[in-house]
């Protein structure tokens, strides 16, 4: 599978940072069909290091109010967190 339709982009927040930093357990926003084995099989493709357990989260969209009080919801999303074998990094930068 193509990494391009399995990867969105990685999550950059204070929670995933710290994952990052002490359990070497990266985030990335994936599209709703990609399965697990997709998922590890992209990020190996795509930063050259090996991927040892994801996890997915799916987050549904909620109920939001214009300010004309028009209502609408906000995307559905999910989420990946996967950690890496021990000594292997991804550069953020």
């Amino acid at each position: 599978m193509n990494a391009e339709k399995v990867l969105k982009q990685m999550l950059l927040s204070e929670k995933s940072s710290k994952l990052s930093s002490e359990l070497g357990q990266y985030t990335f926003e994936v599209f709703r069909y990609a399965n697990k084995h997709a998922i590890a099989e992209a990020v190996e493709k795509t930063f050259k290091v090996t991927v040892r357990r994801v996890n997915v989260q799916n987050y549904p969209g909620k109920n939001k109010k214009s300010r004309a009080g028009r209502p609408s919801m906000t995307s559905d999303f999910k989420k990946a967190i996967v950690t890496l074998k021990a000594g292997d990094k991804i550069e953020l930068v």
